[in-house]
């Protein structure tokens, strides 16, 4: 608690000796009460405070989210599962623009999965690499079906139906990567 109240106050008093100084010429660091060798220590730890599953599960049960944990039994280390909320991108029926309005509707879309990752809300998205009636994939990071299906539906080429959008339930261990 005492850090936290002196370290701001060392701060201003630091940066007001500064501004003194500017304002009355040649001052001597001496004559403002301070020695050359005075330091400020900042403490910041060098690798970033790991939480226990405990924690991280307490943390999304809070925000709404569905957790479950279970002991692998090869490990013996708790798993920590966490639902998400898997978007089937359709192809559908309607394709009345023409190329330029598509490429606009492309551009949009890109901007929209692009919006969602960078708030957090998607994973992972991406198309698939046949012409299938199923385009692409988002997996969305919310605590509801509705708050996914809400930002599914709010995606440019959605919106145009050019694509429709299938929802579906989704669990995965939270913090694994793909390989």
């Amino acid at each position: 608690m005492m850090k936290k109240i002196i370290l701001p106050l060392l701060c201003v008093l630091l940066l007001g000796s500064c501004k003194n100084e500017t304002k009355q010429g040649n001052q001597s660091v001496d004559e403002m009460g301070l020695k050359e060798t005075d330091t400020i220590i900042v403490e910041v730890p060098a690798v970033p405070v790991k939480k226990s599953i405990k924690q991280i599960k307490e943390e999304l049960t809070a925000k709404g989210f569905k957790t479950f944990d279970y002991v692998d039994e090869k490990t013996k280390d708790t798993i920590l599962m966490q639902q998400y909320f898997m978007a089937f991108l359709k192809k559908s029926e309607i394709h009345m623009q023409n190329e330029e309005e598509s490429e606009r509707l492309q551009k949009l879309h890109l901007e929209h999965l692009s919006k969602m990752y960078e708030l957090g809300y998607a994973d992972i998205s991406g198309p698939f690499g046949d012409d299938g009636d199923i385009r692409g994939i988002t997996i969305y990071n919310v605590p509801t079906l509705k708050m996914a299906d809400s930002l599914a539906k709010s995606d440019p080429m959605v919106e145009a139906e050019r694509l429709e959008i299938e929802i579906h339930p989704w669990w995965a261990a939270k913090g694994y990567r793909l390989r």
